[in-house]
């Protein structure tokens, strides 16, 4: 496979991820806004870019509305919704003999319709265009199982999507998206991982910060935890280079996600709930790490051979 195919399904899967994940997320935090009459909305638009990663000027006052137009609305930076639908339409393009016809043209509609949402939007609420994206992205996710051969290219596509839905369940709970530890700070937590009712059919209906940061950390069958989408990466890498499967240190990729699986797998719970950020920022300093090395490893350029004397 080309390198540039390559990368390009691997970035295709970590956008497509990115929009879904920042839907979901802002989905669960403005239901939280609107819910609450007594909520500090400046205080909680804060949070919400802290795990984001987005800075935020101290002296403007957040609300939702400039959070939408900078975390969704934004078709410049790949870091909000609409530039991560740009940015995965844009990879597509570069990479049409790689996907499926149908992958594409999912991908190419919900990018030429997004405009149309935000303008519905701001008529109806800004949950008809969080829910059109998790759509679309739901859409293209079944197509890609669907549609695409789980060959080198499957491999890449599910692997950015796995180091980037780790990095974004981890940010999440790190950060955490309120400083109360009550219930509904945590319905609120499964909600925006889309891990709520997945976590009631598991644990029943009392929702508490030692069973939450549990199911979201280290449940090995919910595919948005932590643990199982470090494993699924994991997997991804050993299949792309079977030949360094009986030696995982030879693979500097592998290498970072596996030291990050086990040291999750096997910390103690007392101590991962406790501290939180103690054991999941080093999760999402080796999802960047992984990236990293996958990028040099697989994507990196070769230099043309230039001719020392043209022949006459």
């Amino acid at each position: 496979m080309l390198s540039r195919i390559a990368e390009s399904l691997f970035w295709i899967g970590r956008y497509v991820e990115r929009a879904d994940d920042t839907a979901r997320l802002l989905d669960a935090f403005l239901r939280r806004v609107l819910e609450d009459p007594w909520t500090d909305e400046d205080a909680e638009c804060r949070s919400l870019l802290a795990i984001l990663g987005v800075p935020a000027p101290r002296d403007i006052v957040q609300n939702t509305g400039e959070i939408m137009r900078q975390v969704a609305f934004d078709d410049k930076t790949a870091s909000a919704i609409a530039g991560a639908v740009s940015a995965a339409r844009e990879n597509a393009r570069g990479a049409r003999e790689a996907i499926s016809s149908e992958m594409w043209e999912c991908l190419n509609v919900t990018w030429r319709t997004m405009p149309e949402r935000r303008r519905a939007a701001a008529r109806l609420g800004p949950n008809t265009y969080l829910d059109y994206v998790r759509e679309r992205t739901a859409m293209f996710s079944g197509l890609a199982e669907s549609t695409l051969s789980h060959d080198d290219g499957w491999q890449f596509l599910v692997l950015g999507r796995s180091l980037e839905r780790a990095d974004m369940t981890a940010r999440l709970l790190s950060v955490q998206l309120l400083t109360a530890d009550q219930p509904v700070t945590w319905v609120t937590v499964l909600s925006a991982c889309g891990g709520y009712e997945a976590f009631l059919h598991t644990h029943g209906g009392m929702v508490d910060r030692s069973r939450a940061v549990q199911f979201l950390a280290l449940d090995r069958s919910f595919p948005r935890s932590v643990l199982h989408s470090l494993t699924t990466a994991e997997q991804c890498l050993a299949s792309l280079n079977p030949k360094l499967a009986r030696n995982q240190g030879a693979d500097p990729a592998r290498r970072v996600v596996g030291q990050a699986r086990t040291a999750l797998e096997y910390a103690d719970v007392i101590e991962l709930v406790r501290d939180l950020s103690m054991h999941l920022v080093p999760v999402q300093e080796a999802c960047a790490s992984a990236s990293q090395a996958v990028s040099r490893r697989y994507f990196t350029y070769a230099t043309p051979l230039a001719w020392a004397q043209e022949l006459v």
